[in-house]
């Protein structure tokens, strides 16, 4: 099959297409062809060396997590994912062989049905991301009317599906965009949108109960001023892996509670996901499409930070 491969980590050049063995299935996993594949910010980690993920694989090594396309091997023939049913999920790399390839094997687990209502290009877009915003949102934040939420971000791949679930749950979101982001954000509903390239947002805001932390202290201290936005034993979630080491003695001085957050593949949770999406409740965006030949240049457009939504590969 064809796949995207890395021989080592480093700039996007080190992405070349090659012919690679299909990957094999072991007990609970099902083999799919690919139809698209999405680029999330990770998978840029990954590749750029700077994510621990890319010490761990073996290289020439296939990247990519997200994809959408046909089961063309199941685990058995009565398998409630059997050959031919349209799929989407994720693989779990360094364990599995990526998504940026023709094929791609994943345990059943971390696969469900593919929205009707989706194509295989937006259905790429959805796992990993909604999945991290479910987790954080849902699960730590535990969404609910009356609560008060500020999701950094609401723009990029994670932050629509936060702001969007959020809001689901009853919850009055506010959140932060560049400019030209601002009614988008707004469209997917949050109350108030803080274009952080003219206003600080800890001026806009106070006394949340929660803030969804999408960008890491990495990038102008948005971790260490967020808790300033915080009530009194407010809760801070912070995604992006490792960006906010002194957060725990931070957290405490300033008197909330902050905890980081890591994705756990679920079916299950997609399956919920698919529901809400298929109902109307919660809609996806493409920010632009590449073929699979020219994931370099996908990559690229992911790093710039300015995509809105996600960016796929066609397969």
């Amino acid at each position: 099959m064809t796949a995207i491969i890395a021989d080592e980590p480093g700039p996007v050049d080190v992405l070349r297409p090659a012919t690679v063995p299909v990957p094999p299935t072991y007990i609970g996993e099902i083999l799919v062809k690919v139809a698209a594949a999405s680029i999330n910010p990770i998978d840029t980690k990954i590749r750029s060396g700077a994510s621990p993920t890319a010490k761990a694989l073996n290289y020439p090594a296939t990247l990519g997590h997200d994809f959408s396309g046909t089961v063309a091997r199941s685990p058995y023939e009565a398998h409630p994912l059997s050959a031919g049913t349209e799929v989407y999920g994720m693989t779990r790399l360094p364990r599995y062989s990526g998504s940026h390839a023709e094929y791609v094997s994943a345990p059943t687990l971390c696969v469900a049905p593919k929205p009707h209502t989706l194509s295989h290009v937006e259905a790429a877009s959805v796992p990993l991301a909604a999945l991290t915003a479910w987790g954080a949102v849902v699960d730590v934040a535990r969404a609910h009317y009356g609560q008060r939420i500020l999701i950094h971000a609401g723009a990029g791949g994670v932050g629509q599906f936060a702001v969007q679930f959020a809001r689901f749950f009853g919850a009055e979101v506010i959140s932060t965009a560049s400019a030209r982001n601002v009614d988008f954000v707004r469209e997917l509903g949050a109350s108030a949108v803080i274009d952080y390239t003219a206003t600080r947002f800890e001026d806009e805001v106070s006394d949340v109960d929660t803030v969804i932390d999408l960008i890491g202290n990495v990038t102008d201290d948005t971790g260490s001023r967020s808790l300033r936005a915080l009530k009194p034993g407010g809760l801070f979630v912070s995604v992006p892996t490792g960006s906010f080491p002194a957060m725990q003695s931070e957290a405490d001085a300033a008197g909330v509670t902050a905890t980081r957050f890591t994705l756990t593949p679920s079916g299950d949770v997609l399956t919920k996901i698919t529901r809400l999406i298929d109902q109307g409740d919660v809609r996806v965006h493409i920010d632009k499409t590449f073929d699979l030949v020219d994931a370099a240049e996908a990559h690229a457009a992911v790093e710039s930070g300015h995509t809105r939504g996600k960016v796929v590969l066609t397969v």
